[in-house]
């Protein structure tokens, strides 16, 4: 029955607009992803570490963007923000480990120099000379798990990515675990940006 001239059931006058909810959905997907490609980016050499930034910065500013100025919800607009830029820091690390450790080649290798040094910012950083045993030879620092950990003359493990563009990850053992920790930080905050932009979409004023 049809009431005061009202067409339709109260279910499909409040009902959300397909387009509304296929508009929440793409930005649910995108800002995470983003952020967490952006992330995994930043691990590869040759300059790739500031496009990797751009990307995860480009999600950090997108995701408050249209949470708090287009979906008017500026409480899950800073969360947003802070969320997708601690999931670029941490999935890119995280990501890089899992990949090379699960699917790389290992190879035992000897570390013929480990130390620091201060770039011109004053920062320090570790690095590590390694020779492999097929005599090839690489320098690696923080981004492949050279925190000061290994002693010159130390026998190690190369974890080596058989496409050839990661740089290798530096380990004392062949063992290929990898860090639960790290990964469960990484998805946590994937879904915790996820969710917020879902939320944000689906409250929007």
């Amino acid at each position: 029955m049809r009431a005061f001239g009202i067409s339709g059931t109260a279910e499909t006058a409040t009902a959300v607009p397909p387009q509304r909810t296929a508009n929440t959905l793409f930005w649910t997907a995108l800002i995470p992803t983003a952020a967490t490609v952006g992330g995994f980016v930043s691990q590869y050499p040759y300059g790739m570490l500031w496009v990797g930034v751009l990307i995860v910065l480009a999600a950090a500013a997108a995701g408050p963007i249209v949470a708090g100025s287009v979906w008017r919800r500026a409480g899950a607009a800073t969360l947003v923000g802070f969320a997708a830029l601690a999931l670029g820091l941490f999935a890119g690390s995280n990501l890089n480990e899992t990949y090379v450790k699960q699917l790389g080649e290992r190879t035992g290798a000897v570390v013929a120099e480990a130390g620091e040094r201060a770039n011109a910012k004053g920062d320090v950083r570790h690095f590590c000379r390694v020779v492999d045993d097929s005599g090839s030879r690489a320098e690696l620092g923080d981004i492949q798990n050279c925190h000061g950990q290994f002693a010159t003359g130390r026998r190690v493990v190369l974890f080596k990515d058989r496409l050839g563009g990661l740089d290798p990850w530096i380990e004392a053992t062949h063992n290929r675990a990898v860090d639960p920790g790290g990964l469960g930080i990484t998805g946590g905050l994937f879904l915790l940006t996820a969710a917020t932009m879902f939320y944000a979409g689906r409250r929007r004023r």
